[in-house]
Order: structure tokens, then sequence, then C-alpha cells
């Protein structure tokens, strides 16, 4: 069953419940705006290059690892990165990273993801930019956010925060917020907010 969260809404989600929730994907979406006149090969190079990334703590806030395109796995292999796509090109999430919650150790008391525009370009120059978090078994979509319909000119956004909560599982939050940086290590400072 799909439970879209909006801005700010928490669900529980995780082991130990009814249709609980063990692994999770973050999706990240998008599509290079076209340009008329344009050859087929100069397309390709005015793509934006999104990025995915998902950030571990641990209970005193501290950054524990990261999983993003220049470090595909966590060093307790919980967390994967399915590769960086620097084009936006294919159908569906253009980049994946999975979670095996069951696997994350104690110490990892919660995870953000974010999205950020390496290539410096915000998120007006992609269309049809999503980003999502997916329960892997059944892939029903938990949390959405449209990138390209937003109206600012970020380059970034934090879009989920999942902690540990009671017993073996986990809170989600939607958390759904522009911002601004390149990589992970920009939006540290705007993601400490919502620790």
């Amino acid at each position: 069953m799909t439970v879209v969260l909006a801005q700010g809404e928490r669900v529980s989600i995780g082991k130990g419940e009814a249709g609980s929730v063990a692994r999770v994907r973050m999706g990240l979406g998008w599509d290079p705006i076209k340009h008329e006149g344009l050859r087929p090969g100069l397309q390709a190079l005015t793509g934006v290059d999104l990025d995915a990334s998902c950030l571990l703590f641990d209970a005193d806030h501290h950054l524990v690892d990261t999983v993003w395109s220049r470090q595909l796995v966590s060093k307790d292999g919980a967390v994967t990165h399915t590769g960086d796509n620097t084009t936006g090109a294919g159908e569906g999430d253009d980049e994946s990273i999975i979670v095996d919650l069951a696997a994350l150790p104690l110490r990892v008391t919660a995870l953000v993801f974010t999205v950020s525009a390496f290539s410096s370009d915000d998120f007006s120059r992609v269309a049809n930019a999503f980003c999502r978090l997916v329960d892997e078994r059944d892939e029903s979509e938990l949390v959405r956010y449209e990138l390209s319909t937003t109206d600012s000119h970020d380059n970034a956004q934090i879009m989920v925060k999942l902690a540990r909560g009671g017993g073996d599982g986990w809170v989600l939050t939607a958390i759904g917020r522009s911002a601004k940086g390149n990589t992970f290590g920009d939006l540290l400072p705007e993601v400490q907010k919502y620790l």
C-alpha cells in the first residue's frame, strides 16, 4: 500500500510491524531539457548531473558514513548506491540508493537522503526531475518530490530522514526542503537542522 507523505509528515516503518519495511530505495530521476537546434551529440553535453546521497548519523548527530557517487557502498555494507548517472538519460530512476535497514549497525541512528546538482546548475535546467523513497518489497512509494516544479533556483534538496524509533522500527520524516550545495558536504550544516 502506498503512503505518500506531505512535507513534515511522519510515519513509522520497519521490522516488527505488520507489513513492515525491511529495505528502502531512494530513487532519483530526471531528463535534460531539450535545446532546439543542437545535434544529438551536443545534447548530452548540456545535461545536468544530479547526485543522490545518503548520510548516516549516530545518536550524537555526528556523521558516521556517506554513500554517494564517489563512495558507492557504506563501510558496513548496508547501504549501496547503484552508480552515477551524469546525464539523466534513461527511463525511471536514474540513480538509486538501497538501504537494508536490518543490516545497519546500532550505532547508526539516522539516515538523511539528499539530492544535489553536482554540475552547479539549478533544478530549472532539468525536466521531469523527481526523488522518491520506495519500499523495496512491493515498489510502493513512501515519499515523492517533484524537483523540476520548484520555483526557486536552488540546486539541492534535503529529501527525507529515517530515524530509529522504538523497538526495531524506524520513523520516516518527509523533509522536502530546497537548499544550495553541489555535494553532500555543502549540505551538512543545513542537514544538521533536521536531526
